[in-house]
């Protein structure tokens, strides 16, 4: 049953309960990722943001398994990451941005990374955040994740995306209206 209220970005008692359960439950597992940090500050960081508990859902939702890797002095915010072993399922087969999918003249995806993540609520990452995560563990190696691309790069008709072979990290160039079944993107949410 699916209780969000789409003006609103709201979860109900009950999803919001479960959200944190599996927050939790993927924050305590994986402390290597967030060293010092205290599940109780988090928590209380997300009651007090119900916007971005809803944007946290929507990561989860679509399989990003988000989870804690840094914490923002200047800010005081907390930055979550999607962390799935691989690009989040629910965020595949989708080329990079509006203008890619309005230039294809047949076989459009259904969606795009950009505009996803906008009706999310989560920012695309950056090569310097994709490079970031993958100090964590090893990520993407058999799918592939769009990254926020550089405007001159995009201006000419690419984007970039990167993944994990050979136990290195690659950055790659596509052009941006192209998709396939392994390549979707993730995302950061500072909360």
């Amino acid at each position: 049953m699916n209780n969000i209220n789409s003006n609103k970005k709201e979860l109900s008692p009950e999803q919001r309960e479960e959200l944190l359960r599996a927050l939790k439950a993927r924050f305590e597992k994986n402390m290597n990722c967030h060293k010092g940090l205290k599940w109780a500050k988090v928590q209380a960081k997300l009651e007090a943001n119900t916007e971005k508990l809803w944007s946290l859902n929507e990561m989860e939702r679509t399989g990003g398994e988000p989870d804690v890797v840094g914490y923002d002095k200047k800010t005081g915010e907390y930055i979550f990451y999607d962390c799935s072993a691989e690009s989040p399922k629910g965020r595949r087969n989708i080329c990079y941005d509006h203008e890619a999918l309005e230039s294809r003249k047949e076989f459009k995806p259904e969606d795009n990374a950009i505009d996803m993540a906008d009706a999310m609520g989560i920012e695309i990452l950056t090569e310097e955040q994709y490079r970031e995560l993958q100090k964590l563990g090893n990520f993407d190696t058999k799918t592939s994740s769009w990254l926020k691309t550089p405007s001159e790069i995009r201006k000419l008709g690419g984007a970039i995306f990167a993944d994990r072979r050979y136990d290195h990290v690659f950055v790659y160039h596509n052009g941006a209206s192209s998709y396939y079944g392994v390549r979707g993107f993730r995302g950061s949410l500072r909360v």
